[in-house]
């Protein structure tokens, strides 16, 4: 007997060819359901519904999107990218842009802010500090008081004006060069008019002044390497001494005039030590940054 093919005889692979349509086994119905699927999970303009609800980056959507033919991928939709990328593109844009803005408001900060008018304080009080202190012979208490309230307003300014500058980005190039020499302005003052009316020997101020002076030559000589951090003795050091100076100012009897001799001892080690710590930082500095600049040398010829 004569078999007949099971697909022309209706068996199960030839029902299911017959019974499926030749668009790949989708029904109309099914080709429907798909393509409503497919626009509610699109990341395109008029498919927004699920996949800009629901997935918050090109890997959600991916997720959610049906693997079907039918259906287009995310990675194939120019929608799809072209938002992904704008998206991108903007962020990346921002952050350079407000970087800039707040490059420009550094750099913009007037002269006149709050920050530079207290250094220019300091700078005004040094010579009135110095009429006052000189003023009747300068033995007068009442004179001298007036004097040191004049060094006190100044080294308590001196506090402030810095932080001010850092904190409300206030910072300009008058007050990198004015802060500094007002503050040595009014120490060297009260330091050489105390020396010159015999209240204070002469070596002492010229260790302080020396120190001074010398560390700040120091840091010009190895700014091509880095900076020399001010150091909490740094900081004891310039408190020291300005307390020291203003008990010297006024005029002190008994046993303040003993103590106000002790903090002027300690304001002068402070001086010696940290001056000595700062050649020392100074020193490491500059081999480091020889080193560092031999090893690039080499690199590059390499």
């Amino acid at each position: 007997m004569t078999g007949v093919p099971a697909s022309a005889a209706g068996g199960p692979s030839g029902a299911r060819r017959a019974k499926g349509p030749a668009s790949g086994g989708l029904t109309p119905a099914s080709g429907r359901a798909l393509a409503r699927e497919a626009r509610d999970t699109a990341p395109g303009e008029s498919g927004g519904g699920r996949a800009r609800r629901d997935a918050s980056s090109p890997e959600d959507v991916r997720a959610t999107a049906p693997s079907s033919p039918s259906s287009p991928s995310p990675s194939s939709s120019p929608e799809g990218t072209g938002n992904a990328g704008t998206a991108e593109a903007q962020g990346s844009t921002r952050a350079p842009r407000g970087g800039k803005i707040a490059a420009a408001a550094v750099d913009q900060a007037s002269v006149w802010n709050i920050a530079n008018l207290l250094t220019m304080l300091r700078l005004l009080l040094v010579p009135a500090f110095v009429m006052l202190m000189l003023a009747d012979g300068g033995y007068d208490p009442a004179w001298r008081s007036l004097a040191w309230a004049a060094f006190a307003i100044a080294m308590i300014t001196d506090l402030f004006d810095g932080h001010l500058a850092r904190t409300y980005n206030l910072v300009t190039d008058f007050g990198k060069i004015a802060d500094p020499i007002a503050d040595k302005a009014i120490m060297g003052a009260a330091l050489i008019c105390l020396s010159a009316l015999g209240d204070l020997p002469w070596w002492v101020t010229g260790v302080i002044l020396g120190r001074e002076l010398g560390i700040t030559l120091l840091r010009f000589l190895v700014i091509r390497y880095g900076v020399i951090p001010a150091s909490r003795g740094g900081k004891l050091k310039t408190l020291t001494q300005g307390v020291a100076v203003g008990m010297y100012v006024l005029a002190l009897t008994g046993w303040l005039a003993t103590l106000r001799w002790w903090v002027m001892a300690a304001a002068v080690v402070l001086t010696v030590v940290t001056g000595l710590d700062y050649v020392k930082q100074a020193i490491v500095l500059r081999r480091q940054g020889i080193a560092e600049r031999e090893a690039a040398l080499e690199e590059t010829e390499e």
